[in-house]
This record gives C-alpha cells, structure tokens and sequence, in this order.
C-alpha cells in the first residue's frame, strides 16, 4: 500500500507541476472553485507522500509547502500566469491538511488494535 501511495504521489505531483506552471489556456479546468482546487490537489499529494513516506511526514510537508511557494514564483516568469501569496496559502494549508489526515489514518489501525486487547 505504501509503494502504491509513493508512485501515485509522484504522478499526482508532476501533474501539479504541469498544472501550475503550464501556459493558462492548458490547466485543467473543474467547476470547482479554484481556490478548492489548489487545496484538493495538494492535500492529495501530501495525504499520499506522509503516507507512503512515514517516516518523513514532516520533512513531507516542508518539501511540498517549500515546491508550492518555488511553483507559485515561478509562475511569475509565465506570460498567461500569476504567483500569489494568497494562493500560496491555500496550496501550504492543503499541504497542512493532507499531512495531519495522514499522520490521523496512521493511529486508527494501532488504536483499534488496543480496543481489541491486542496491543
């Protein structure tokens, strides 16, 4: 499950990038609000990357807040794109969110153990 989690991360992560940093006219468009969008997408990558990288949750969450804030900067050297700091916050708070429902699915398994008397 783990390997799984890691590759569909990975994907998932270099279609961000594309998303982020392709000319406008080829970002995928939803009817979702844009602002849920960039926080769905990296809450995703990150669920996916403290899941299958347990051991690194944090270091997880830096790297993916740090690559958010480097794509919404270099978005700036795209003519049909623009980097913003608000935008940065919704990417960093997805990344936030998807860290702590990782590090939340990871005590359920060893907490019902202890319910069942096994741990």
């Amino acid at each position: 499950m783990m390997k799984t989690s890691r590759i569909l991360g990975w994907l998932l992560l270099a279609g961000v990038v594309f998303a982020t940093l392709a000319p406008i006219g080829l970002r995928p468009v939803t009817d979702a609000p844009v602002s849920l969008e960039r926080f769905g997408a990296y809450a995703v990558v990150s669920f996916l990357f403290a899941f299958g990288y347990p051991r690194h949750r944090w270091q997880v969450l830096g790297v993916l807040v740090v690559i958010a804030g480097a794509m919404e900067a270099m978005q700036n050297l795209e003519l049909t794109r623009h980097g913003r700091f608000g935008d940065f916050a919704v990417k960093a708070a997805g990344c936030w969110f998807g860290v702590m429902v990782a590090v939340v699915f990871a005590f359920i398994p060893a907490s019902m153990a202890k319910a069942e008397g096994r741990a």
